[in-house]
């Protein structure tokens, strides 16, 4: 049993989280949603949620909550692709980080999202109209999580980039300025 009752819970295969309420043997544990309601999730497909991050996925984050700094905006980082009126960032851990070793598959996409709203506002910041966001095909996890941060935002468009550059791995978001 790696969590505790009442501790917070991120879901891994889904957008959202929720509070672990008991568990039902020693794979599933039962976890009340945002909604109220309690649902059965094998344990490998939760993460912890350390502290309060709630504001993690929504749309108060603030980029100055984040203590350290792993990106800057240079011309060309490899992660980063700059040119006049369109960035590009490589979402994928081994492209971010130097080491994923130690780390669970939660904490990898709270890295990722951090890393993606970072970039996110610096591109608001600067009046950039087009971003190309690469997050990998994989289970969808990370590309769910972007769109749904990207939801419901104005002055932006999103959807799948170029097939024969990307494949299905990555979103192209426009921003509209006034």
């Amino acid at each position: 049993m790696r969590f505790k009752i009442g501790e917070k819970v991120g879901f891994l295969r889904e957008v959202g989280g929720g509070i672990v309420q008991s568990y039902k043997n020693e794979n599933i544990v039962i976890v009340e949603d945002e909604t109220g309601f309690d649902r059965e999730f094998m344990e490998s497909d939760l993460n912890s949620i350390h502290g309060d991050q709630s504001n993690i996925l929504t749309d108060n984050f603030d980029i100055n909550d984040v203590i350290e700094e792993t990106v800057t905006y240079e011309e060309q980082l490899g992660d980063i692709t700059k040119h006049k009126d369109s960035w590009e960032i490589d979402l994928h851990t081994h492209v971010l980080m130097d080491t994923e070793r130690g780390m669970s598959n939660g904490q990898l996409l709270n890295h990722q999202l951090i890393e993606f709203k970072r970039f996110f506002r610096k591109a608001r910041e600067k009046n950039i109209r087009k971003l190309v966001v690469i997050h990998g095909v994989g289970e969808g996890v990370l590309k769910a999580e972007i769109r749904h941060f990207l939801e419901g935002k104005e002055g932006l468009e999103f959807y799948d980039s170029d097939f024969r550059k990307y494949g299905k791995g990555a979103t192209t978001v426009e921003l509209h300025y006034r």
